[in-house]
């Protein structure tokens, strides 16, 4: 990232000058740029950096250093920047003629420069109306093109503003977004803005050009925004509330302010309506207010869908009609969970795997049909939709594509089409993979159903959480008030497999049976990480692929934790060296603590709303989400973009967006929520305590669908199984639904 800096170069570093002779390539997202530069001293070299609204005339001084790109020679490449706006006439016509505002070619610029001279941009920003005095250019036109520069030239020293202070570019943009040419007078007057959730920027971040601003340490501002920080932070952990003691403490930690000022800041926000406090369970419960708002509309809803509904007297018909045309007899908990699916407004199917949920579904299917409902499947993630839809034979889409999800960068917030104003056009809905939905998304969903509509709620209560806040289908079971079948009967077919018994077993609390006598369970015992690291390498790169025909594309490597030998930074890097190795003509790209290579499988690690995407069939939309895998399918170093190809669609990333993808050859076990794989190996030789449990062991069991192999110390296997805390979440739902169940 290119930056403002004076006095000397560093150490190693280079001082060029010169001014703007031509604009290769330039990124209005992030303010990356190509360009050439004519030196003072002579001849033209290319400069790559940070340099929002370059334009042909302008003069830079820039501090870097060279290298030689394969494809496009040597370049400079610039990390800190000073930048002059043109001052001779030559070079204002060459900036105004270049293209760079709006409504200004050749002929508009020569006449404004021969009129105006030297000072024409100053005319531009301060008097446009001057311009109407000029043939051509009558009062509308001479306001667009003042309006225009005045844009322009606030946007360009924000950027690089955020620029030399270190901070991300996108930060920037967004906030110009909001506030136009008084962004500027905005950010000093409180850069905290910036952790707002539209910005998006880390507390760090705001605090850093904070204290640069010469905000006081206990400021009002900066007190208030660690409290809101701390609880956008804990939502992120899975937290719809914090109570009120443990937030003021854990803000006087983060900037060492006094549990007095902590508080004091707290009741400000209680009294702005940024936060709520209401007391749960004995707890007094903070709760940012869209959480709290989420929350409480998702406890009314489900407690008015959960009544009785027309047709329900013919449950018992439909479902001998249904066996009938199925060839089948339901068990007798598959009758039940039927029966109530039919009467009720709001039903919950739960129950591992081998328990016939699938069968469940199709008959609930199959009867909704009859009654001439349009139902309508969906998941939470792309990969739990693709799963559905294969289970079923229908149709299946995320919740966001059914709600039809876009983003409105005006207001900076995620938009839903349908809702109350615009409801679904199905009559029920049948949600799987319950557990992974968080209390936001359910609100959405469940604005956006329409007056005595049905909700099948689908998933297995053991299943790790959502990423996001809330305890959704654990809340929803515990409360009592919400008609719920548990499917338990494991089916014979599914007992010949030993993943389905073995995951059972783990779940009651039972340690399976270790020893490799076939089947499709096995575990390899690996007690060191080095050693468990090469028999992964060569699982995924030989054995798998060479004795079982199971390419690489179908395995997916899983492990409880992120750091050390066996984990998903370590693994990952490997496995690309093995599945994926540099070679001549393949282009990479070093970003953090990851090379992403051309050919890599890659994961979305947060949602983005706004990235654009493309189908084969040439369609445009936006979104790519936590979770969505994809492979590199094109990288260019000197335009700083790479394609990701994913199931359906294909999406560029600048460079900047980097972040927000992770090599995918591994991953944890909670990113693997929702997904099934051919074949799984599950790597068992460390990890954090909380991380080494049956939560964890147990979804991470039922991920594979033909093969597990389990690589490493069977002493930690044993230990994980008998370890059945859980981490507490701090959400009101349960509380909200017994009450209303009194």
């Amino acid at each position: 990232m290119s930056q403002l800096r004076f006095g000397a170069p560093e150490e190693g570093k280079t001082v060029i000058s010169g001014s703007v002779d031509a604009v290769i390539y330039s990124n209005d997202e992030n303010g990356y740029t190509v360009l050439r530069l004519r030196q003072e001293e002579g001849g033209v070299v290319t400069l790559v950096g940070t340099l929002p609204y370059a334009a042909p005339g302008e003069s830079l001084t820039a501090e870097g250093s060279w290298s030689t790109h394969s494809s496009y020679g040597d370049q400079f490449k610039a990390d800190y920047i000073e930048r002059l706006m043109p001052e001779s006439i030559a070079g204002i016509y060459a900036y105004l003629s270049s293209g760079i505002l709006k409504g200004v070619g050749p002929a508009t610029a020569r006449n404004i420069v021969e009129h105006f001279g030297t000072d024409s941009l100053r005319i531009l920003e301060e008097e446009p109306e001057k311009l109407a005095s000029l043939k051509g250019i009558p009062e509308r036109k001479a306001r667009e093109i003042g309006e225009a520069y005045r844009k322009q030239s606030a946007l360009r020293r924000l950027l690089e503003y955020f620029s030399a202070a270190g901070v991300g570019p996108a930060y920037a943009i967004r906030l110009y977004r909001s506030y136009g040419a008084e962004a500027m007078e905005v950010l000093f007057a409180n850069p905290y803005i910036l952790c707002e959730d539209f910005y998006g920027a880390s507390f760090a971040d705001a605090d850093k050009l904070a204290l640069q601003l010469g905000f006081h340490g206990d400021s009002p501002e900066r007190v208030e925004a660690a409290l809101l920080f701390e609880l956008s932070h804990n939502a992120g952990n899975g937290h719809c509330f914090i109570p009120a003691g443990k937030l003021c403490a854990a803000v006087c930690q983060l900037i060492g302010v006094s549990g007095e000022q902590s508080e004091a800041a707290l009741g400000r926000l209680r009294e702005s309506g940024d936060v709520v406090q209401e007391e749960i369970a004995g707890q007094a419960a903070v709760y940012l207010r869209r959480l709290y708002e989420a929350e409480t509309d998702v406890a009314a809803r489900l407690l008015e869908m959960r009544g009785r509904l027309p047709g329900g007297e013919k449950a018992e018909e439909y479902l001998e009609l249904a066996q009938h045309e199925m060839g089948l007899s339901l068990a007798p908990d598959q009758r039940e969970a039927v029966t109530e699916a039919v009467q009720y407004g709001l039903f919950a199917l739960t129950g591992g795997p081998g328990t016939g949920k699938t069968t469940t579904i199709r008959a609930i299917l199959r009867i909704f049909d009859r009654m001439g409902l349009r139902v309508a499947l969906a998941a939470p993630t792309g990969r739990a939709a693709k799963r559905m839809q294969e289970l079923t034979g229908r149709e299946a889409s995320t919740i966001h594509r059914l709600l039809e999800t876009g983003y409105d960068p005006e207001l900076g917030i995620l938009t839903f089409r349908r809702d109350e104003d615009d409801p679904l056009r199905a009559d029920a809905v049948i949600l799987d993979e319950g557990s992974m939905v968080d209390i936001s998304l359910m609100d959405a969903l469940l604005r956006a159903m329409k007056p005595g509509s049905r909700l099948v709620l689908v998933g297995d209560a053991d299943q790790l959480p959502s990423v996001g806040p809330g305890n959704l289908l654990k809340d929803l079971l515990r409360s009592g008030a919400v008609p719920t079948v548990t499917l338990r009967e494991v089916f014979r077919q599914a007992e010949e497999s030993r993943i389905i018994v073995s995951a059972h077993l783990i779940n009651q609390g039972e340690l399976p049976e270790l020893k490799n006598s076939g089947g499709d369970f096995f575990f390899l015992r690996r007690k060191q990480g080095e050693d468990a690291l090469r028999t992964v390498l060569e699982l995924c790169a030989q054995r798998l692929p060479k004795n079982m025909g199971i390419s690489p594309e179908e395995i997916q490597v899983l492990s409880p934790t992120r750091l050390g030998v066996t984990g998903t930074m370590n693994l990952n890097k490997a496995l690309q060296g093995a599945l994926n190795p540099p070679a001549e003509g393949k282009p990479e790209k070093a970003y953090g603590p990851y090379v992403f290579r051309e050919g890599d499988r890659v994961m979305q690690i947060r949602n983005n709303y706004d990235l654009l995407w493309k189908k084969a069939d040439g369609s445009i939309g936006a979104g790519v989400y936590n979770g969505d895998i994809g492979r590199i399918r094109a990288l260019d170093t000197a335009a700083q973009t790479l394609t990701v190809e994913f199931e359906d669609r294909s999406a560029e990333y600048s460079f900047e967006l980097l972040g927000e993808l992770e090599p995918a050859y591994a991953m944890t076990v909670h990113k693997s929520q929702g997904s099934e794989y051919r074949a799984v190996v599950l790597v068992l030789c460390s990890g954090a305590p909380t991380l080494l449990s049956r939560a964890v062991l147990y979804p991470a069991v039922t991920r594979a669908r033909e093969i597990l192999i389990t690589v490493g110390d069977d002493a930690i296997f044993a230990h994980m199984v008998e370890n059945n805390r859980t981490q507490r979440r701090y959400c009101g739902l349960k509380t909200r639904l017994t009450a209303g169940n009194t």
